[in-house]
């Protein structure tokens, strides 16, 4: 293979991958992989021989995702005030869990989602010097966990899922989720 026909698959891979996250951002884990392949202007064969299952596609486009919102806890770590900042990246997750349509729930039922290299684990090891901040600055009870806001963060989207307004639907849930329901919490 020529180092020019490597830049092409390079170059197809990461088309079919952006446009697969479009696509899966508007229609869920069901999207259309011929669609795919046409907004990417690739063949349907192209799109097989890049990701040979449906399965392995929508892995990638997770993966792509977990990887910047890991990046951005990292980034948000030395932020001076580390409650803040867990809300920050706590409310980029609202927005992730919203715009993915069904797909972490479609990924989490092949296999074992809390193994030792899943999206679960990566989110989970990325945020954990945030919370850590946090709770030290006495931002966040001290029995908090990242487990539990993650699956909190991934009930309020899929309760919103079919919202007409979803993003505004769980970016409320999430701010009465934060404030707490008691007057003066």
């Amino acid at each position: 293979m020529t180092d020019r026909q490597r830049s092409d698959a390079r170059r197809n891979h990461a088309r079919i991958l952006a446009v697969a996250e479009q696509e899966v951002a508007a229609h869920g884990a069901n999207a259309s992989l011929e669609q795919i392949a046409r907004v990417a202007g690739v063949g349907s064969a192209t799109v097989r021989r890049h990701f040979p299952t449906r399965q392995e596609l929508l892995q990638a486009v997770l993966w792509q995702r977990i990887e910047v919102l890991c990046e951005r806890a990292r980034e948000l770590t030395g932020a001076p005030d580390g409650g803040e900042a867990l809300l920050t990246w706590l409310a980029d997750l609202v927005t992730y869990c919203v715009g993915a349509k069904g797909l972490a729930t479609a990924l989490a039922y092949d296999g074992d989602p809390t193994g030792p290299n899943s999206c679960a684990s990566a989110i989970e090891e990325a945020a954990e010097p945030l919370l850590r901040k946090a709770v030290e600055e006495g931002a966040v009870t001290p029995d908090v966990t990242v487990a539990e806001l993650v699956g909190l963060i991934v009930g309020i989207a899929m309760v919103t899922e079919h919202h007409s307004e979803p993003q505004k639907a769980a970016e409320r849930l999430f701010a009465v989720a934060v404030a707490g329901i008691s007057p003066g919490s």
